[in-house]
């Protein structure tokens, strides 16, 4: 660690299985998730509630404002909390046949040799604007999400860990339609049956209102349009509910002639619920792996700014409310200078701006 870097950490996080004292930590893989976290502590320390995007009994979305405390299952300045990220959520253990994924991040309250498990949260830190909104106005700025299988894997096993004694409503529910003697490989016939499988998760949704929770961060950076440079305010987040998350998939279901990544996501879900409801596990592995649809499943489905900013429409979208020069009082210790971000050639490009300055104009600017 360089001469000039001590105790770098990040705002709230004191304990967890990260060593920010190591360069290792300051990954982009490690801070697209470790920082978020520091930014709702922040935010939290501010009495700034999050956005919380729900799901109405008309199935739409709404926003609402959801605690710091509240999405985490305790306070963030509790001396007890422990942040665990990329870890398994170990009450989900016996729901999974073989291995359980790992989640983002897992809350914990640790006391001693004793824990307990909290909250299993996904993380999502996204750009403002992305590539498809980035030549609008500022108030028709969006963020693409991309959607790992994991995350629907960790959306059914919410459910159904909700759900537990429950089982034979569930079966009621899906049976008519998943308990049919088809191939399920077959995307022809699985294609004609997508309406049918949006209204049975409809149903589940619509019968157990009280089984809706936070399950995914969102939080945004904005920049100056299309550039590297942050804007003035640049950090808010929203947090999308289990029910919520589920338009972002089910509300793209068309008949367009072939399976979507969105529509299989709706596929692999149902047909978790409904193994749940048969079996009492999931094996979700097997269901990932069997039902592709002619497409890679190295991502669940992704979204773009388009369609998410009319989810995400808001006050806090359009004006952050965290600005640049509170970054400092987040990343703490001279953290910024173990980063080590994705080197990307074109960033480097735009942001050496002598490269395309003649010797003249290097002259006057001098």
């Amino acid at each position: 660690m360089p001469n000039n870097i001590q105790n770098p950490g990040l705002f709230g996080i004191a304990n967890s299985n990260k060593d920010f004292s190591s360069e290792s930590a300051w990954g982009k893989n490690q801070f697209n998730n470790t920082f978020p976290a520091a930014l709702a502590n922040y935010m939290a320390s501010r009495e700034l509630p999050l956005v919380y995007i729900k799901l109405n009994q008309e199935l739409a979305t709404y926003h609402d404002l959801i605690s710091v405390e509240n999405l985490y299952g305790i306070s963030p300045t509790n001396e007890h909390i422990y942040f665990s990220f990329e870890s398994e959520f170990e009450p989900y253990r016996d729901l999974a046949e073989g291995w359980l994924p790992r989640v983002d991040l897992v809350i914990q309250r640790r006391n001693g040799g004793t824990f307990e498990y909290l909250k299993p949260l996904e993380i999502k830190l996204t750009a403002l604007p992305d590539d498809q909104t980035s030549d609008c106005a500022d108030e028709d700025f969006g963020s693409e999400i991309v959607v790992r299988p994991d995350t629907i894997v960790y959306l059914a096993l919410g459910l159904v860990d909700s759900m537990r004694e429950n089982r034979e409503q569930l079966r009621e529910i899906l049976e008519p339609v998943c308990g049919r003697r088809i191939n399920w490989s077959d995307a022809t016939r699985v294609e004609a049956l997508l309406p049918r499988l949006v209204e049975v998760l409809n149903a589940i949704i619509l019968q157990n209102p009280d089984k809706e929770k936070p399950l995914l961060i969102q939080p945004v950076w904005k920049t100056k349009g299309k550039s590297t440079v942050l804007a003035d305010n640049c950090l808010d987040i929203f947090v999308w509910s289990n029910f919520a998350l589920t338009r972002l998939f089910v509300n793209q279901v068309s008949d367009n002639g072939s399976i979507t990544r969105s529509e299989r996501s709706l596929v692999w879900l149902v047909k978790m619920l409904y193994q749940f409801a048969v079996e009492g596990k999931i094996d979700h592995q097997h269901i990932i792996d069997t039902y592709t649809y002619g497409t890679k499943n190295d991502k669940a489905f992704a979204i773009g700014g388009m369609k998410t900013r009319e989810y995400m429409h808001s006050p806090q979208l359009l004006n952050p409310r965290i600005t640049r020069p509170e970054i400092k009082d987040i990343i703490l210790g001279g953290g910024e200078k173990l980063l080590s971000p994705e080197r990307r050639f074109d960033g480097i490009v735009q942001n050496t701006i002598d490269l395309f300055e003649t010797v003249e104009e290097i002259v006057e600017g001098n």
